[in-house]
This record gives C-alpha cells, sequence and structure tokens, in this order.
C-alpha cells in the first residue's frame, strides 16, 4: 500500500527544499515562470504573463497533479512533481517541471529528480514516467541522463495552449533499474 501522505512530504537536498506548491508560493514561482517567456511555447500550459494565475489555479485545483515548489536557497526556482497516479499499478509520472534559466545546467534538476525518484520508490513505486515534448531535447536529454529508458512516442497526444498538436515522447523507470544505479 502506497502511502500519499509519505510520497508527498518534504524534501530537502543540501541547499534544496522541495514542498507541496500552495498559494504562498505564488509571488514566487510567477517570479521563475517570468524568467523565460518564449519556453510556454513548448508547454502544456502558459504560465507567463496572463497566463500564469490562471494556470497556477488550474494545478492547483488538479487533485491528479501534486507539484513541488522548488526552493533553492530561500528562492522559488520553478517547480516539478507528482502527476498522474496509477497507485493501483504503483505507477506516477514525475512532470510539470519549469525552473528558472538562471539554475539550468547547474545540476540541480538532476538533484530535484534525484530526490523525487527516490521519494517515490521508497514509497513503494514500481514504475516512474516521463512524458515529454518532442521538441523538448533539453529534457529528454536530462531524463535520459537519469537512466529512463525511451519506449516511444504517442503522436498527435494532445493540444496546448499554442493550438499546437504535440507529439509526446513517453520515457520509463522501474524500481529495480533506479536500484541498480545506487
Amino acid at each position: 500500500m502506497i502511502e500519499i501522505d509519505a510520497l508527498l512530504a518534504p524534501m530537502d537536498d543540501g541547499e534544496i527544499h522541495l514542498e507541496q506548491l500552495a498559494e504562498q508560493h505564488r509571488e514566487g514561482l510567477r517570479a521563475a515562470c517570468a524568467a523565460d517567456h518564449e519556453i510556454w511555447q513548448i508547454y502544456p500550459a502558459n504560465m507567463s504573463g496572463a497566463g500564469f494565475d490562471p494556470a497556477f489555479d488550474a494545478i492547483r485545483a488538479n487533485a491528479d497533479r501534486r507539484p513541488f515548489a522548488l526552493n533553492v536557497d530561500g528562492v522559488i526556482i520553478g517547480m516539478s512533481g507528482y502527476l498522474n497516479f496509477a497507485l493501483d499499478r504503483q505507477a506516477v509520472e514525475i512532470g510539470g517541471t519549469y525552473i528558472a534559466p538562471a539554475t539550468r545546467g547547474t545540476g540541480i534538476n538532476g538533484r530535484i529528480k534525484r530526490l523525487l525518484l527516490d521519494r517515490a520508490f521508497e514509497c513503494g513505486i514500481r514504475r516512474v514516467e516521463f512524458r515529454v515534448d518532442e521538441r523538448n531535447a533539453r529534457s529528454q536529454a536530462a531524463v535520459l541522463k537519469l537512466g529512463a529508458v525511451k519506449e516511444g512516442v504517442l503522436r498527435a497526444e494532445r493540444i496546448t495552449w499554442t493550438g499546437h498538436v504535440r507529439d509526446t515522447a513517453v520515457f520509463s523507470i522501474l524500481a529495480e533499474e533506479w536500484a541498480s544505479r545506487a
């Protein structure tokens, strides 16, 4: 039995602190999201400018999406978390990740993903999925670097806020694969 409260409890890795996204994170996340207006073109929703508040509210209202605010040295730098829970199959997706440009390429994303993966597998998840826009080469490379396996592409899988019909690459890491990396 997977304990959802344990899965969603705060996590720390030195200067990185993850806690469930809440109203008190709104302005910090708004500032982080405003640092890169162009990236939202390849996201399912727009979290820039006037799109921020409706997207933030929709994320928080979605019971099947449980993002963490990413706090580094007291500053909100983005969000990432669990979504598409299939606890009957012991599976979950990690996604909805956005990290401010100033922290990209610093290794922080990998550290955040390792916290999320460690926690998921410790709580009894046996399969973690990542779903990435085919246009997002940076995110695909980051997921592969974690040891994920690309399983395929879901063609024309969703329509983004821009009207783009998105092809979605599906990756996964199994519990035994993650354990063998330790």
